[in-house]
């Protein structure tokens, strides 16, 4: 299994601020939503919904929200989501994915497109990058949960197939077939995990200078501050001392 490892989801980039944790709480809740009404609302019958709950706990989203989301999916309403992904181009060669949820396609192309546009990015073809990355599953863990060799002992024994740790964080990756059967066995050893969901890793980085990670950070951020945009995926590498003079 693989070491320390800097790529990190816009969700788990260090100096994400608190002041963001109700718009989280409503990407999660619409991820939950979607879920239940693709299959059973029992998150033991549901792989689906099991992982966005659980997601959704270790962001200490309160119990009460994650049922009303859930209780949400039954409701007689004509609001139904739509799963679209862009690719795109960051400054200094960076790839990105962006992952949406949204019940207006064209409002939602517009927007993601003009954010692009305004932050130094520019929209890419489908497939003009997801070549670049793998599709797994991603487990994360606080680094309180334990230290990387037990970790490292649960994640095998669970049936992982890599894992990446530093100061702040355990990442556990699977196979994506393998996500809900290896996060519950995860579970029954380390407790539920921060996130559990499937991912998308980059065959190789691309380390940048502080002007391109500037440029980088904005266009993330805006595009993270987007309703439907529910996560942001790239091939980025920003050094600890770049990181520094940005935070």
């Amino acid at each position: 299994m693989a070491g320390h490892s800097k790529f990190k989801n816009i969700m788990h980039r260090k100096g994400a601020q608190d002041k963001k944790r109700s718009a989280l709480f409503s990407k999660l809740s619409r991820e939950i939503t979607v879920a239940a009404k693709m299959g059973a609302p029992d998150p033991d019958m549901n792989p689906r919904l099991r992982l966005a709950v659980n997601t959704a706990r270790g962001q200490s989203m309160p119990k009460d929200n994650i049922q009303r989301a859930i209780d949400k999916a039954s409701a007689n309403d004509d609001e139904n989501y739509e799963e679209i992904r862009f690719e795109g181009f960051g400054p200094g060669g960076v790839s990105l994915i962006v992952e949406t949820l949204t019940d207006n396609r064209n409002r939602t192309v517009t927007d993601v497109r003009t954010i692009f546009s305004k932050n130094g990015g520019n929209m890419g073809e489908s497939g003009s990058v997801a070549h670049g990355f793998e599709r797994l599953g991603l487990i994360t863990y606080p680094a309180s949960v334990g230290d990387s060799e037990k970790v490292l002992e649960a994640a095998l024994e669970a049936g992982a197939e890599d894992l990446q740790s530093d100061d702040e964080s355990h990442e556990i990756w699977t196979a994506a077939d393998d996500l809900h059967a290896v996060a519950g066995e995860l579970e029954k050893a380390l407790g539920e995990p921060e996130g559990a969901k499937l991912a998308w890793r980059p065959n190789v980085e691309v380390t940048l200078d502080e002007k391109d990670a500037g440029t980088l950070m904005k266009l993330i951020d805006t595009l993270d501050h987007n309703d439907d945009v529910q996560t942001v995926w790239g091939n980025y590498d920003v050094p600890d001392d770049v990181m520094e003079k940005l935070s």
